[in-house]
């Protein structure tokens, strides 16, 4: 039988974490599946650190991150540039991950192909278009086009069936990024970088506290009042260490450094590399995001975790407890920090919750499920 050609598609390094595993899953399967990789490098530099540490080749790179992208020509951009990928390798089956640019752009050219397209982490949604922007858009424009939908809980599933998503189009798989933190927690307890070296000899045995945002809905105004409530934490806890790995945007950088820059026990830092994240992460006591991947990945490593939204496709997190929403309201934020750190039933309750994002094998049932539609 001939083999059937697979092409995985990611552009930002949170997909490529994501991904990782999926592309090594297909791959031990090489006798059924002829499987490449594309990257569109939406993000070059943090896309290139994860692409390093999973020792992942891509097949075709479009190289299209460029100073000042927006969101216009990145995506015309995306759809013009795979046209030439789609043609030469001719995939029967073409994987996106999630609700960044690069997913609902490879989706629509995929459609145009007339390869099937499989979305991994779907059925998220907030159903607010305008938060998180444009990923909710992103997200439901790939639903729509989406032949297969592997979403990673009951509740992603649900919201897939509200929008009259065929339920037998639907698998529920857990989320794979639960798969990459398994294999990476592992690799980096056992080889540590120079960079998480040098970490361990400053950090001492302190308490840490690990910040990290750079969502879009919350520049500007929002970053006033998360960074004035990091100062507020620091002033009143000096005993602790709070690591904010600031992000490379400049809307970003530039309040945080202006307002946490001169503080003491606050430690900016450049952003780290995916698996001295991951260090960071399990070496910390708690976590202040906005980012999505930790709500789902802290709960594995038994970290509570405050998400600086006000909104979130994660409520499984919520309801499961494993995560509280503080928004970008200063005081909240404030006080369900030093409520956590000081009430230890709490915070022992809290970091011993199971994880509603699955066992680490969620890869293995997609490679499962597609397996049985070709046999």
């Amino acid at each position: 039988m001939a083999k059937t050609k697979h092409l995985i598609v990611f552009g930002t390094r949170p997909e490529a974490i994501k991904m990782a595993p999926l592309v090594k899953e297909f791959l031990k399967n090489n006798l059924h599946f002829e499987t490449k990789v594309c990257v569109t490098a939406q993000h070059r530099e943090m896309l290139d650190q994860v692409l390093d540490f999973f020792e992942i080749t891509p097949d075709f790179d479009l190289d299209l991150m460029k100073p000042n992208q927006n969101l216009y020509n990145l995506t015309a951009e995306i759809i013009v540039q795979l046209k030439e990928v789609l043609e030469e390798f001719k995939p029967d089956y073409v994987y996106v991950h999630g609700d960044t640019s690069t997913t609902m752009a490879t989706s629509i050219a995929a459609f145009y192909s007339g390869a099937k397209v499989c979305h991994v982490e779907a059925g998220l949604r907030t159903h607010n278009k305008w938060s998180p922007f444009p990923e909710e858009i992103n997200r439901q424009v790939t639903g729509r086009i989406a032949d297969i939908h592997f979403a990673p809980t009951e509740t992603s599933k649900a919201n897939l069936l509200l929008e009259n998503i065929n339920k037998d189009s639907v698998v529920i798989t857990g989320n794979t990024v639960i798969d990459a933190l398994m294999e990476s927690v592992e690799k980096v307890t056992e080889k540590p970088s120079k960079t998480i070296q040098d970490l361990e000899k400053t950090l001492e045995k302190k308490d840490i506290i690990l910040v990290t945002g750079h969502r879009r809905e919350n520049h500007g105004d929002g970053f006033e009042k998360i960074c004035k409530a990091l100062k507020t934490i620091a002033i009143q806890k000096p005993e602790l260490l709070i690591v904010y790995p600031v992000h490379l945007n400049p809307k970003v950088k530039e309040p945080v450094n202006r307002i946490l820059g001169e503080i003491s026990n606050i430690m900016l830092i450049d952003p780290l590399a995916y698996q001295d994240f991951i260090w960071m992460m399990n070496r910390s006591k708690l976590i202040i995001t906005d980012s999505g991947g930790v709500q789902e990945e802290a709960p594995s490593l038994g970290k509570p975790v405050l998400v600086m939204r006000d909104t979130t496709e994660r409520p499984e997190a919520v309801d499961a407890g494993t995560v509280i929403l503080v928004g970008t309201n200063t005081e909240l934020i404030v006080s369900e920090t030093l409520d956590l750190l000081n009430n230890t039933e709490r915070f022992k309750h809290m970091s011993t919750l199971h994880n509603p994002y699955g066992d680490g094998k969620a890869c293995e049932r997609i490679v499962n499920h597609i397996q049985s539609l070709e046999s």
